[in-house]
């Protein structure tokens, strides 16, 4: 059900528009709506009903109307979405949920919009906010005066949006597109001088002065003879602007260096638009686009100023990479601007897409609750919400549904696990968001910041789609919202132990209560696992041992385990043992204790190494282990691990969900965790310097070379086995994989004291980081930083904030970086580590040097160079002239940056150091071209993007290629320039 006011009001249901009857009638629920949950009196809706002298008779006929409206609401089933109306004394109210109006989401998108930083993703806010306009508000109705003046107001609206929609184009540098937007308006609104004075300036940008001033004189000759007035100033400022030529149009391509949000508008930062500036189309700021942007440098398509790290690594990931840490690589901006990189779009093509878990194994029955799912699923953007006890099977539900129907979701599936009721705690929505927006083809670097932002664009990317989104272990309805799509066609399932009521009241979700399973269900639960012949041999007892075990699907499927690993037991031997619990009321209570009933009878028939092993899953403080995992949390090696995960598995206590992954259910582990409540010290202890140890391995094999970027804790223990990663790629997919699990191991070990293993989990963490350094990495890092100081650590305070501060410099905070930065290598000398005093030296030249003090960040360089001779450490030296010689050739000092890469390039990195090797090249083949000797700078240039080509290293190669591109229009160049752009963008 939808509300309209912006266009003829109206009610949209699912069979299609109310007949809302005469126009007084649509009148006064315009009134209504306008005032939403808000009392509206007798007296009100008389004065919009009714222009002059109303009738003796108004309140009867509003009466009549109101009556007529409420049996038409209730006909169309209002109640199931929240919406009613309802008498108060002299006054009516319609109450429903604010997001069932036209014109409310229209304010909320106006508001997400105002709120993005990115250009682009304020004009997808506003197309979509616009979208909602189907013909002139309150169509349809008579408009009495309160009516005229609201439809006035949004109108006015409207046309600021258009302008504001204008203004981003223009950011963007698409004045064409911007021009269009605003000519249909303005022949509209011809007397509109702020539209006209933004038209102007958009042809005039785009490189149609003659049109431009045409529709100045126009406007001008308008006003004179219609209002015999002159050109206000907004438009009389545009007109100058024109005359003066400042800035001059970049005729013949849009989004020129003069365009705003070009090169030039980049440098300057924000672009306000507003009366006089001659920068924008319309009121109101929007961030400057740069549709130069490499979105991995942050700079303007030229090499990025890139940050130092310690003692090893190499730096074979992108090339903007950290200090303190091992493998950073790169330099500052060049000085000539390159051309720009080309704007990528937000997302590609619908695509389908499927994140479903696995279809559930042996599910029984449910034949009511499947069809009472399908018929929730029917209507308009449904929310079908299936609800009951713990253990009941509303996943199991869920998941055979959503797998029996997979051609009604054409555009894929997605599944997010919410855990509401999981003691590993609920995800970030913002996070889950993501997951969401990537599967559906969103780039890594275009995914808001913000929840809100997240979803508004998960919404306008689904509201053309055929999608299924499940909505896993919910806790509350305001952890639902944000996540639910946009598409009419969409439907969006939820599982909650909970009722969720606000969700049905707010979104009129349709509940699907699941109880426990009927004994004939149960009975075949136990069969397809035991066997027919098994039950049918003794039908009563197994009807029987369904009924003690309360017909919850997780407690039958633990006694069918018992039962199938021992074919000598008789079902009724067992059911007498249930029978006999003392803990029998409590467990047909169908709560949790039930099922620890039920798993304490299975846990009692366990090998002892199979109940250790389950005892220590209970304090991981993770989602998922492997056997790995699994051997640190029991003291023990893999094999044996694996070997009690099989044992466990197959008493359905722990569920493998791929190959050498495996899961608890969360109730599983709050019994297991109180199997051994002592033991929980040193499970934690035992699997945070597993964690340790595997991230170590995968950093070192991902970034080889030079020391580890920390010391270990005096108490480390080594795990009996550690991974081994067989290659780069490997390595950083562990990295990824794990990311959620090593922050809630960091988080588990900051409230259990273990600050010393939380700030070191963290920083290991740093080749994804700088793999993808801009995937909201501050707040984890900031947490780090906190463990850091908790025991007045100035090594470890100065490690963290190294990171940290490179990551807030990528991420364009450079005063919050040099806040940070500037007491790192303070730290450092107080901690006698020489050489993280020179990698903090270095980042925060690197921040400087963004900052404009080049002089300051040079000294910086010079010293960190200094400290790394002192120290004879041939990789931390060499990452210092690195730096050193791209901000002598940002200084224009191309001799000296000559010098200092060649002195580098000396050092002799070895052959898994590419991307550093790639960089000194690029440096030294610029400054070759600066120093007028183009041939060698070409050869460099060339060596460089081959090396950089041959190592997979795409980042190094587009800089390489797009240097040489401002020297030469060889084909080739261009043609490789293009598909190392492509290769970035299709990693995100």
């Amino acid at each position: 059900m939808e509300f309209r006011l912006l266009g003829t009001v109206s009610v949209d249901t699912f069979t299609g528009p109310l007949p809302l009857g005469p126009a007084k009638r649509r009148s006064l629920l315009a009134a209504l709506l306008l005032s939403a949950n808000t009392p509206v009196s007798i007296a009100r809706l008389t004065d919009s009903l009714w222009d002059d002298t109303p009738p003796l008779h108004a309140r009867s006929v509003i009466q009549g109307h109101v009556s007529r409206l409420r049996a038409l609401l209730v006909g169309a089933d209002a109640e199931a979405y929240g919406v009613k109306l309802i008498t108060l004394g002299d006054a009516y109210v319609l109450r429903l949920p604010e997001t069932l109006l036209d014109s409310q989401r229209f304010e909320e998108l106006l508001t997400l919009a105002r709120g993005q930083r990115s250009p682009a993703d304020a004009v997808m806010m506003l197309k979509e906010a616009l979208s909602l306009w189907q013909g002139p508000a309150l169509s349809g109705a008579f408009t009495g005066r309160p009516l005229q003046a609201a439809a006035h107001s949004l109108e006015e609206s409207r046309l600021a949006t258009v302008e504001q929609l204008a203004f981003a184009y223009g950011a963007l540098g698409e004045h064409n597109r911007a021009a269009a937007v605003l000519r249909a308006e303005a022949v509209a609104h011809p007397m509109r001088e702020s539209l006209a004075a933004a038209l102007m300036t958009a042809l005039y940008r785009a490189g149609r002065q003659s049109e431009a001033l045409d529709w100045f004189h126009r406007t001008r000759r308008l006003l004179a003879d219609e209002l015999g007035i002159d050109p206000g100033h907004e438009l009389a400022d545009a007109y100058a602007l024109i005359l003066r030529g400042d800035p001059g149009p970049d005729t013949g391509r849009e989004g020129g260096r003069n365009a705003p949000g070009g090169q030039d508008a980049a440098a300057r930062g924000p672009v306000r638009a507003g009366r006089g500036d001659g920068n924008g189309y319309g009121n109101g700021t929007v961030p400057a686009a740069r549709p130069g942007a490499d979105p991995r440098t942050g700079t303007d398509g030229g090499p990025a100023a890139e940050p130092a790290a310690p003692p090893g690594g190499t730096g074979s990931g992108p090339a903007a990479e950290p200090a303190g840490l091992p493998g950073g690589t790169g330099g500052a901006p060049a000085p000539a601007p390159p051309r720009p990189l080309p704007v990528l779009s937000l997302a590609g093509e619908p695509h389908p897409t499927d994140l479903l878990p696995r279809a559930p194994r042996g599910f029984q029955g449910r034949n009511a609750e499947l069809a009472a799912l399908t018929r929730a699923a029917a209507g308009e953007a449904p929310v079908c919400l299936v609800t009951g006890p713990a253990g009941v099977g509303k996943t199991a539900l869920a998941l055979q549904w959503a797998h029996r129907n997979p051609a009604a979701f054409p555009d894929g599936r997605l599944f997010a696990d919410l855990r509401g009721f999981s003691d590993t705690g609920e995800p970030a929505l913002i996070e889950v968001l993501r997951e969401f927006l990537l599967a559906l083809g969103v780039a890594p670097r275009r995914v808001p910041e913000s929840v809100a932002a997240a979803a508004a664009l998960f919404r306008a990317l689904t509201d053309r789609r055929r999608l299924l989104v499940i909505l896993d272990n919910a806790r509350h309805s305001a952890t639902v919202r944000p996540l639910l799509p946009g598409g009419t066609d969409c439907v969006t399932l939820v599982t909650s132990r909970h009722r969720l009521e606000g969700l049905i009241a707010s979104d009129a979700a349709r509940p699907v209560p699941l109880d426990v399973l009927e004994p004939t269900d149960g009975t075949a639960l136990l069969a397809g696992v035991l066997g027919e012949d098994r039950v049918l041999a003794e039908p009563v007892a197994a009807r029987r041992l369904a009924e003690l075990c309360g017909g919850l699907p997780l407690a039958l499927r633990v006694t069918a385990a018992r039962l199938a690993g021992r074919p000598t037991w008789t079902l009724a031997g067992l059911a007498d043992e249930l029978a006999d619990e003392r803990s029998r009321l409590t467990y047909l209570d169908v709560d949790d204790t039930g099922v620890s009933a039920a798993l304490r009878l299975t846990v009692q028939q366990l090998p002892q190494d199979a109940v250790h092993q389950l005892a220590r899953l209970g304090h991981h403080p993770g989602s998922h282990f492997d056997p790995h995992t699994a051997a640190a949390l029991a003291g023990t090696d893999p094999v044996v691990a694996t070997a009690a995960l099989e044992r466990l598995a197959a008493a359905h206590l722990v569920t493998e969900t791929a190959p050498g992954r495996w899961v608890l259910h969360d109730l599983v582990r709050l019994y297991a965790r109180g199997m051994d409540p002592e033991g929980g010290s040193e499970a934690l202890i035992g699997v945070l310097d597993h964690y340790i140890a595997t991230a170590l391995a995968a950093a070192d094999t991902a970034e080889p070379g030079g020391e580890p970027c920390f010391v270990l804790p005096e108490d480390y223990h080594r795990p009996v086995a550690v991974r081994d990663f067989v290659d780069r790629a490997t390595a950083m997919h562990w990295l990824a994989a794990e990311r959620d699990d090593l922050a809630l191991a960091a988080d588990a070990a900051r409230s259990a004291g273990f600050h010393d293993r939380a700030w070191r989990i963290i920083l290991l963490q740093w080749p994804q980081v700088v793999w993808r350094v801009r995937d909201n990495w501050s707040p984890l890092l900031e947490l780090a930083l906190d463990s850091a100081r908790a025991h007045d650590d100035a090594y470890a305070e100065s490690r963290v904030l190294n990171l940290l501060g490179w990551v807030l410099t990528e991420e364009g905070r450079t005063a919050e970086a040099l806040a940070l930065l500037e007491r790192s290598p303070v730290l450092a000398r107080q901690a006698g580590d020489r050489l993280g005093e020179a990698t903090a030296l270095i980042n925060l030249a690197v921040a400087q040097a963004e900052q404009g003090e080049l002089d300051t960040a040079l000294e910086g360089c010079g010293r960190a160079v200094e400290l790394a001779r002192e120290k004879q450490d041939a990789h931390t030296e060499m990452l210092a002239l690195q730096h050193l010689a791209r901000m002598q050739l940002t200084a224009n000092r191309p001799h000296e940056a000559l010098a200092s890469a060649r002195t580098a390039l000396d050092l002799g990195p070895a052959h898994e150091e590419a991307a550093r090797r790639v960089l000194l090249l690029t440096t030294s083949g610029e400054a070759r071209l600066a120093l007028g000797e183009e041939d060698d700078g070409i050869r460099l240039l060339d060596g460089a993007a081959g090396e950089a080509e041959r190592a997979g290293y795409d980042e190094g190669a587009a800089r390489a290629l797009q240097a040489l591109l401002r020297v030469t229009a060889e084909p080739e160049y261009r043609k490789r320039y293009e598909e190392a752009v492509r290769r970035l963008t299709d990693d995100g």
